[in-house]
């Protein structure tokens, strides 16, 4: 028996009906899978950017120790005339105490030829001493800039590092030598292995040379012309090593250092997550690859709300049909009889009935969908930070499983800190920190914090503090305000032969006061007006932006107060005051 066209038509109408169904359901799932990798971006380039933060703090730790040596007494000295072997052996010795002091890795003196004439490995097989290291980029960076710095593997140990060093001048500021600090990061690639992502640290060729997993270094991530080739042979910057092409190719593009790419790495090809973050003070670049994670009930989930919410919007069209339907029927049944208009008003209510409590279904299915999902967000958090957990616990590592809960509190905290500080300048965040804190305590942080350089430099403090002193605020940022405050006032005594810093915190009618002092030079009075301007500063060209002052401005400005600059009216030395509301609220309640 053939098939009526009637149900043909039905027939058509399912089949138009569950294909729509299908492909709502295939778009949602799609939009959720990228959105959840997006999201999935966000997280690992914050992640990225305390991974580039440990690595600048080690730098920083040894940009100036090349720089201090340059100016001991004993090795200008020794580079004004001939070395006798009596000499060299003190100054291998003195070298030697030094770097196991400092921890670094290798610290050597080279002559205004760049022959290495001292060394802290001396005693080692592979000691610098009597190598001629003039070739290196970092010893004529010295020679005319006065300071310099290199990546390289060692050409006499054969040990990748980073080479830091300042030129050692004479009474005439002629140049006499070198001194170099060697860095090594076996550490820091260590620490990095702990965890599951890739970190690659590429320079300005985009040649891989750090890396926490092996296979990775010494790939390139970009084509290596004939000048390229030369100029690394030259300076023997990757010695002996060779330089693989490392092939991948982009997939998607989230934003200008973030992108989907499937890389044929050392264990095969597979996706990645690609997060890049430029290092603009060494002229690297440091990336993160991870293996996209996405849920599959958070795909299931949109799916699912796609499928009702497409079906929704089915019956609501027929609901509208047949409506459209009836009411032509009920103006052709107005011409008929009375009682069949009767009869065929009560089968149209009846049929009504039934389709304004479908729809009513049909739209508490799609207001549970989007419950669902809803709810699903938190849970899709919660479960990505219990997965990490998850796996030390798969492992046995139950002590590391409870330590690595406070870690990702405070580098959650962390990094609402400094999203916060990259928008002082931008715009007022509505949203911005203002807890009850003791003004008091964020000093005593601050003096810890800077308690090293305090005791090296024989600093006398004078302390005059009021506790507590509640104020509300962001204790990160004024920590900040009062860390740039101390840090200038130690610069502004560097040449006086007693130091002396005075910090003073008292109330004033509804205000506290915290006034730094110092006995240094004071300000000049034609530059008062100006040290709050940003990229204003009276330092030397290297010893900084001048920024920190004009941050700080900002800083206490956004938490309800002002900084204020002056000299002192007894004595010299210059005196900046932070003032901040009382918070009348807590002291009430003490």
């Amino acid at each position: 028996m053939l098939p009526t066209s009637r149900t043909v038509r039905l027939s058509l109408y399912i089949l138009l009906i569950l294909a729509g169904t299908a492909l709502a359901a295939g778009i949602a799932m799609r939009h959720a899978e990228h959105q959840a990798m997006e999201e999935d971006a966000d997280r690992a380039n914050q992640q990225l950017a305390l991974y580039a933060n440990s690595l600048h703090s080690l730098i920083d730790r040894y940009r100036a120790l090349p720089a201090v040596l340059a100016l001991d007494p004993q090795l200008r000295s020794s580079l004004s005339g001939p070395i006798s072997a009596e000499q060299q052996d003190l100054l291998n010795r003195k070298l030697e105490k030094i770097n196991g002091a400092a921890k670094s890795s290798t610290l050597e003196l080279l002559d205004r030829t760049g022959l290495a004439v001292a060394a802290s490995n001396w005693r080692l097989p592979s000691s610098y001493v009597g190598h001629n290291y003039g070739f290196r980029p970092y010893f004529s960076q010295t020679k005319t800039q006065g300071t310099g710095r290199f990546y390289a593997v060692g050409v006499t140990s054969g040990i990748p590092g980073y080479f830091l060093s300042s030129a050692v001048t004479g009474d005439n500021d002629e140049f006499l030598g070198a001194m170099v600090v060697k860095l090594e990061f076996p550490e820091l690639e260590h620490e990095w292995s702990l965890g599951s992502d890739t970190l690659l640290v590429s320079d300005a060729r985009g040649i891989i040379f750090i890396a926490n997993q092996p296979g990775w270094r010494y790939r390139h991530l970009q084509p290596l012309n004939a000048g390229d080739h030369a100029e690394i042979k030259a300076t023997r910057q990757y010695d002996k090593q060779p330089l693989t092409p490392l092939d991948y190719q982009s997939l998607r593009r989230f934003d200008e250092n973030s992108e989907l790419a499937r890389v044929d790495g050392p264990e095969g090809s597979a996706q990645y997550l690609w997060e890049s973050l430029p290092l603009t003070a060494e002229g690297w670049t440091l990336h993160l690859l991870r293996r996209p994670q996405v849920a599959f009930e958070d795909s299931r989930n949109a799916g699912l709300a796609a499928a009702g919410a497409w079906l929704t919007l089915v019956f609501l069209v027929l609901f509208l049909n047949q409506r459209w339907r009836l009411a032509k029927m009920r103006q052709r049944s107005r011409e008929e009889l009375e009682q069949l208009v009767e009869e065929r008003t009560r089968d149209l209510r009846t049929a009504q009935d039934g389709l304004v409590q479908s729809a009513k279904l049909a739209a508490l299915g799609q207001m549970s969908a989007a419950l669902a999902h809803e709810i699903n967000q938190p849970l899709t958090a919660q479960r990505m930070q219990l997965a990490t957990l998850r796996l030390l616990l798969d492992h046995g590592r139950v002590d590391d499983a409870y330590k690595a809960l406070k870690p990702v509190d405070d580098m959650l905290t962390r990094m609402a800190a400094l999203t916060g500080h990259l928008k002082t300048f931008a715009r007022k965040s509505p949203s911005g920190l203002r807890e009850r804190l003791d003004l008091a305590a964020v000093v005593d942080q601050s003096l810890q914090l800077l308690d090293a350089r305090l005791r090296d430099e024989n600093v006398s403090i004078v302390l005059h503090l009021t506790r507590p002193a509640w104020v509300r605020g962001d204790a990160i940022r004024l920590e900040q305000v009062l860390i740039n405050l101390l840090r200038n006032a130690l610069d502004a005594m560097q040449d006086k032969p007693c130091k002396r810093l005075q910090i003073r915190l008292e109330a004033d009618e509804q205000l506290w006061l915290l006034s730094v002092a110092d006995n240094g030079g004071g300000i000049a009075e034609e530059h008062l007006a100006n040290v709050f301007d940003p990229f204003f500063t009276t330092k030397p060209v290297g010893d900084g932006l001048g920024l920190g002052l004009a941050v700080s401005f900002a800083i206490a400005h956004e938490s309800g107060g002002r900084l204020s600059a002056a000299n002192q009216l007894q004595g010299s030395g210059a005196v900046f005051t932070l003032t901040l509301p009382i918070d009348l609220e807590a002291h009430l309640s003490c």
